[in-house]
């Protein structure tokens, strides 16, 4: 099945230039068929993890509702909509309550078994009793947790046939569950670090991130400063702790990442932002960003991401300002690094990870 046929072009609208890319997957057509084949039609449909609005297009005519977790899905869905002529669409995000109960929900299955747990946890407590839980995923990506989740929240788990290498699975009898606690709590030297399910390394403070904080350099006379990509804001944090007089923006794509941030950094001079790139900052805004820039994206890796937001870090740090970067060895930053900035130094490195230091 092709959109066009439906009349709807889907395009990525992200920061890739990767054109090799597809804004829709065989999961997320068999999801649509599979809705198709409904009748009667559900009164009211929510649509989880469709990164380029592929499903909220096409079945735009029943007005579903679109739970969003990253603010580039709500620019990229919003951008398909406009292309297309149609009526912006509904948006929610999986921490808000529903004022209306949901009786169906499709669901493209995230990499994150955390974040199809968050998922199913908000439609079970969004939902009529007889809710039905459509789910997609590819089979190369199939893991029996899936099924240990699923179960935990309704008792028929079944399985469909697979259909251009991607299989359903229909989640129906939803078992009366009381509301989890939605949030796990991380240490790092004695400091207590929330964050929501789904959030990137739920079990421990990531290890590029220790190795970060271990060699980053910031000094008094960084005054103002980023953390670009700032998951539950820890690094944000432990500059925040040397020096609290400091100016401190957090900006993360992620809204449960910025929602966990707000929970372990607070105070006048802190700012928080939900954004995936950083035009909403004027030139010569920062004395220092510091960042472990993504460049996985669910089951894609895409080093196009965080290049992009290096050439922005440019533009928005000061003269003399700089950038620091804690990144994966074999991703060799630097040689698109050194033809941007005026000296790309090495602070530190390990058999895995590297730190560089771009002066602009």
């Amino acid at each position: 099945m092709d959109s066009q046929e439906l009349g709807y072009t889907i395009k990525r609208h992200d920061l890739s230039t990767d054109k090799s890319l597809q804004p829709y997957s065989a999961a997320d057509e068999y999801l649509l068929q599979r809705f198709n084949q409904l009748e009667p039609k559900p009164a009211h449909t929510a649509i989880y993890n469709d990164r380029f609005g592929f499903l909220g297009c096409n079945l735009n005519a029943y007005s579903p509702l679109i739970v969003l977790t990253q603010k580039s899905q709500e620019k990229a869905i919003t951008a398909n909509y406009e292309a297309n002529g149609i009526a912006a669409p509904s948006f929610t995000n999986p921490l808000a309550a529903l004022e209306r109960p949901i009786d169906l929900a499709l669901v493209k299955i995230p990499k994150s078994i955390a974040l199809f747990q968050l998922f199913l946890e908000h439609i079970v407590q969004n939902s009529t009793p007889n809710v039905t839980v459509v789910c997609a995923f590819m089979l190369r990506h199939f893991t029996p947790n899936l099924l240990q989740v699923a179960s935990q929240y309704f008792d028929v788990v079944e399985q469909s046939l697979a259909q251009k290498k991607a299989r359903l699975l229909v989640l129906t009898q939803k078992k009366s569950t009381a509301p989890k606690e939605l949030l796990t709590t991380l240490e790092y030297k004695g400091r207590q670090y929330k964050q929501y399910w789904g959030v990137f390394s739920l079990e421990h403070i990531d290890y590029a991130t220790q190795f970060f904080l271990q060699h980053m350099q910031v000094t008094p006379a960084d005054e103002c400063i980023l953390d670009l990509a700032s998951g539950n804001g820890i690094i944000g944090n432990e500059i925040h702790q040397l020096f609290p007089s400091a100016e401190v923006h957090l900006m993360d794509d992620s809204l449960l990442a910025v929602e966990s941030a707000k929970l372990n950094i607070q105070g006048e001079n802190i700012h928080h932002h939900l954004n995936n790139d950083l035009s909403i900052f004027g030139d010569n805004t920062f004395d220092l960003i510091v960042t472990n820039p993504p460049f996985h994206f669910d089951y894609e890796i895409n080093i196009q991401v965080p290049l992009q937001l290096f050439r922005e870090s440019y533009r928005c740090l000061k003269p003399g300002g700089n950038l620091q970067i804690v990144a994966n060895k074999h991703l060799n930053y630097k040689t698109h690094l050194a033809p941007l900035f005026s000296r790309v130094d090495i602070l530190n490195e390990d058999g895995k990870f590297i730190i560089y230091r771009c002066v602009k």
